[in-house]
């Protein structure tokens, strides 16, 4: 049985960690502003992808709009089985509507087929735009190396801006540095259980596409799910 204090001692511990909770959220907003201060480079490299009206380069991802988010999808693990960390990802991106409120597009690239790629981004439910870079060096440019750690892991997000005419490549994420942009996560981090990965050779090894898990939704979820079928 887990031991348990009175609501006053309960109180009181609350008000102890709120204080780290705030320093911790200062801490955050101030690496946020210096990320924003980080020098930009120009994309001069010419980048033809697909999308479903056909070829499109790198500017065109930007729908018009000032800013431009790209998720790196990893490439499929096998011929039927795409990534399911960066799936998880994907499932925590949100209406596209609060990102183009705030003249920013989103979109998903992945080195796979676009015809594979458009059909699991419908079985899944999703509707961010979705293009594959299989014909050029955009997913090797792009999915580099930050630090001694070797190849790069799911799930990577990149930055970009508009400006005068030129694209500029302000920023990309890999591996940790991307928690915080999963809305999943950040729930489960504030539950007494937390994520519950204990495996430390593979933390992410429940990850399951999220029409794939046994049993995880209720009824009314049903035809959005296939874990009833």
């Amino acid at each position: 049985m887990i031991p348990t204090v009175d609501r006053e001692t309960w109180w009181t511990a609350r008000r102890a960690f709120l204080d780290e909770e705030k320093e911790f959220t200062r801490a955050r907003d101030r690496l946020s502003a210096r990320r924003r201060e980080l020098p930009m480079t120009e994309v001069s490299k010419t980048y033809t992808l697909r999308g479903p009206e056909g070829p499109v380069g790198l500017e065109d991802l930007f729908a018009g709009r000032r800013q431009l988010i790209v998720y790196h999808f990893m490439a499929k693990f096998s011929p039927t089985e795409w990534c399911p960390i960066c799936s998880f990802w994907v499932d925590n991106i949100g209406h596209l509507a609060h990102f183009r409120a705030r003249d920013t597009e989103i979109v998903v690239v992945s080195p796979e087929d676009l015809a594979d790629g458009l059909a699991y981004r419908d079985a899944m439910g999703w509707s961010l735009p979705w293009y594959s870079c299989a014909d050029s060096d955009f997913y090797d440019d792009l999915h580099q190396v930050l630090d001694d750690g070797g190849e790069p892991e799911a799930p990577g997000i990149s930055a970009f801006l508009r400006d005068e005419g030129r694209v500029l490549y302000a920023y990309s994420t890999f591996r940790r540095g991307s928690d915080i942009l999963n809305g999943t996560y950040n729930y489960l981090d504030i539950t007494p259980l937390g994520r519950q990965e204990t495996d430390p050779e593979d933390p992410m090894g429940w990850l399951r596409p999220h029409d794939s898990y046994d049993g995880a939704c209720d009824t009314a979820d049903e035809r959005a799910c296939g874990c009833h079928a």
